[in-house]
């Protein structure tokens, strides 16, 4: 993997752990912080759905052979601030 790869895969994966952010409602964090979610959300997600046996839902292939679940990223990101926030707790998003 090349070093553009790896930062097309970092902007996928931000992009999705923001919009796994946005939809569980957490407003706070960064880029680093929507990143991880991305890839947290991805191995959640990939996994929830081998479990219940869906496919896997519009894979982008990022370099040789690397492919990354937009999806499932999304909706790992977003259960997993929602458990997140179901166990801490403490988050808050501003009031508008």
């Amino acid at each position: 993997m090349s070093l553009v790869d790896l930062l097309i895969l970092l902007l996928i994966a931000g992009i999705c752990g923001a919009l796994g952010k946005a939809i569980a409602g957490y407003s706070h964090g960064g880029c680093l912080v929507s990143i991880v979610l991305g890839f947290i959300g991805a191995l959640l997600g990939v996994w929830l759905a081998r479990m219940l046996g869906l496919p896997e839902l519009f894979p982008v292939t990022v370099g040789e052979g690397t492919t990354f679940p937009i999806i499932w990223s999304i909706i790992g990101a977003a259960l997993f601030v929602a458990l997140v926030h179901l166990l801490g707790g403490s988050w808050r998003s501003p009031r508008v």
